[in-house]
C-alpha cells in the first residue's frame, strides 16, 4: 500500500513499522552496484542544482524508530562543506555516517565501518575525501610544527601523513594538484585498510559489498569515484595481491578509470 497523504495522523506504531519493513525488504534486494548507481545518481542531481531533498512524513519517520537500514555507509571529512547527505541527494535513514578530521581510520571509526557491514549490512563503503581538507594539508607540514599542536591532534595529524607519499608530492608544482594528489592519495591508504578487515573483504569476496574511494571537488559539487574495491578474487588474477598483515589474506583492488553516463552514473 501506498504511504497515507502527508499530514495524514490517524496511522499506528504498527501500520509505520510494516511499512519500514516493506522498504527495508525492497532496499535489500538492491545489488551493491545498483546502490552505488543510486548514490552517484544523487550526486549528480545536487551538482546539476534539480536536487529533490528527500524528506519524510511523520509516518515514515514514525517506522524508523525502531529500525535502521541504510544501503551505504561512509568515512567522510569532519570539514563543514562536507554535508554527507546534501551532497548525495539522500534523505533520514539512508546513509550510515562516519565524519572525523581527514576521513581517516582508527579505532572507533573502524569499529563503526564494521557494525554498518556485519548488522546493518550496507551494501556499499565510502572513503571520501574533498578538495582542500585542511587535516590533509596540515598532516603535510614538518613534524616540529605538528608537535607545537595538542597531543591528540598531534597524532591524528602524524597518523594521515603517515600514509602520504612525501617523495611523489615533493615533485608536483601546482597547488591544486598537489591537494588533489595527496588528498586522493589519503582515501586510497584508508580503503586498502578497510581491504586488509578479513571480516570486510569476505563480504566483497562473496559480492555482498563493495568499497569505494571518493574525492569531493567543493568547487564543482561532483564526486569522482576513482578507487574500487570489489567482486571475487582469483587466485591467478594479477589483480589480487598477498598481504601480509591479516594472515596472508589476498586483497583484490580493481582501480578503474571512470566517466559520466547520461543518467549521472560514473561508467567503469
Amino acid at each position: 500500500e501506498d504511504e497515507p497523504p502527508l499530514g495524514w495522523q490517524g496511522f499506528s506504531m504498527e501500520e509505520a513499522r510494516l511499512h519500514a519493513d516493506r522498504l527495508h525488504s525492497e532496499k535489500s534486494n538492491r545489488t551493491p552496484k545498483e546502490v552505488l548507481e543510486d548514490l552517484q545518481r544523487g550526486n549528480t542531481r545536487f551538482w546539476m542544482n534539480t536536487a529533490v531533498r528527500p524528506e519524510m512524513s511523520a509516518f515514515s519517520r514514525r517506522g524508523l524508530i525502531s529500525k535502521q537500514f541504510p544501503s551505504v555507509a561512509i568515512l567522510g571529512c569532519s570539514d563543514s562543506r562536507v554535508p554527507t547527505e546534501i551532497v548525495f541527494d539522500q534523505g533520514l535513514g539512508d546513509i550510515f555516517v562516519i565524519r572525523v578530521a581527514g576521513n581517516c581510520l582508527d579505532t572507533a571509526t573502524l569499529a563503526s565501518l564494521q557494525y554498518s557491514v556485519h548488522h546493518l549490512k550496507v551494501k556499499v563503503l565510502v572513503v571520501l575525501g574533498h578538495e582542500m581538507c585542511g587535516a590533509v594539508k596540515a598532516a603535510m607540514l614538518p613534524d616540529e610544527t605538528l608537535e607545537q599542536e595538542p597531543l591528540e591532534l598531534e597524532q591524528a595529524l602524524k597518523m594521515i601523513k603517515t600514509g602520504l607519499d612525501a617523495t611523489r608530492l615533493e615533485h608536483i608544482t601546482d597547488t591544486r594538484a598537489i591537494d588533489r594528489e595527496a588528498v586522493s592519495t589519503n582515501v586510497k591508504k584508508q580503503v586498502e585498510r578497510l581491504s586488509r578487515d578479513k571480516g570486510i573483504i569476505a563480504k566483497v569476496r562473496q559480492e555482498d559489498l563493495l568499497i569505494v574511494g571518493a574525492f569531493y571537488e567543493i568547487s564543482s559539487g561532483i564526486v569522482d569515484f576513482f578507487y574500487e574495491v570489489s567482486g571475487p578474487y582469483d587466485m591467478t588474477s594479477p589483480f589480487s595481491r598477498k598481504n601480509s598483515l591479516v594472515e596472508e589474506v589476498e586483497v583484490p583492488e580493481f582501480i578503474r578509470s571512470t566517466s559520466w553516463t547520461s543518467d549521472g552514473v560514473q561508467s567503469r
